[in-house]
């Protein structure tokens, strides 16, 4: 598959900047297994008056936008207090390049896990992502934990297991875990809606539509975000009837007949109620499943 690089992407892979290891470093953060195909050791000079960082060197093994991300990083913390370094997000690392692929969001993540490892490592602290590696292993391919889904999920705003697969690997290897990944996006995309109603947040109220417009926006809504994710593990989804706020859907392929196929409606009416109406509710056409 050709990915779509930014310029700056290429620039930072093909002649990456700050690679190597900081002499005698004050700090060091290393993420990632070479056994799952992307490690990252970061190592820092930090002043120990100012807390300056003020040299950074990367050590990766990756793909080109393991490298450029490890770069780009380096880059953007050269010159900062270790507290101003510490607010540096994946994302940023991906605006910093122009953006990145989707699917190789997970590059930029390492990039910031590996900085934050590096600032625990210069307090005497312990990473904040031990409570994550030693969570349940959900993704067994690449040795993800469910404590780790939930975190990119909740810092990324992930609403698909393709987006999770993006961001952390899970889900990229044999695929088995896709049930598991989508039951943990419900969980948190529930919690994260009691947590708003608990603090007075109310969602936004969506423009009234006619039911013509209403169809329309579920259409699209699981063509272009639902349909994809099902079709990738050799599902599909027919939309059956709209009647008042029940969507009617059916299941096709490998999503016909499948255990777990109420999680995948729990996510679907998610999406839907996100995008189209909050009062959706979805409901599966059984006599229709091939």
């Amino acid at each position: 598959m050709a990915w779509d690089y930014t310029d700056k992407v290429k620039e930072y892979y093909r002649h990456p900047k700050n690679v190597g290891e900081v002499e005698a470093p004050d700090a060091v953060g290393e993420v990632g297994s070479i056994v799952c195909g992307d490690a990252l050791r970061l190592t820092l000079k930090v002043d120990p008056e100012t807390k300056i960082i003020t040299d950074a060197k990367f050590q990766t093994f990756g793909c080109g936008s393991a490298i450029a991300s490890s770069s780009a990083l380096t880059e953007m913390i050269l010159g900062k207090s270790l507290d101003d370094a510490a607010q540096v997000t994946n994302q940023q690392i991906a605006d910093f390049l122009g953006g990145l692929p989707p699917e190789k969001m997970h590059c930029s993540v390492m990039g910031m896990d590996a900085l934050e490892a590096a600032i625990a490592d210069y307090r005497g602290e312990e990473h904040k992502h031990t409570d994550e590696d030693e969570g349940k292993i959900v993704c067994h391919c690449f040795g993800i934990t469910d404590k780790y889904i939930e975190r990119a999920i909740r810092d990324n705003k992930l609403t698909s297991v393709e987006d999770v697969t993006n961001y952390t690997k899970a889900g990229g290897g044999c695929g088995s875990c896709h049930d598991e990944i989508e039951s943990i996006l419900f969980r948190v995309r529930s919690e994260q809606a009691k947590e708003a109603k608990e603090h007075g947040e109310t969602p936004r109220k969506k423009k009234r539509m006619s039911t013509l417009q209403k169809i329309k926006l579920i259409e699209e809504t699981i063509d272009q975000e639902i349909r994809p994710a099902l079709q990738q593990d050799g599902g599909d989804l027919d939309l059956i009837d709209v009647e008042g706020n029940e969507v009617i859907v059916a299941f096709r392929g490998f999503c016909s007949g499948c255990v777990a196929s109420h999680l995948t409606l729990e996510g679907i009416q998610m999406k839907l109620r996100e995008v189209v109406l909050p009062d959706l509710v979805v409901v599966e056409d059984r006599d229709e499943q091939l």
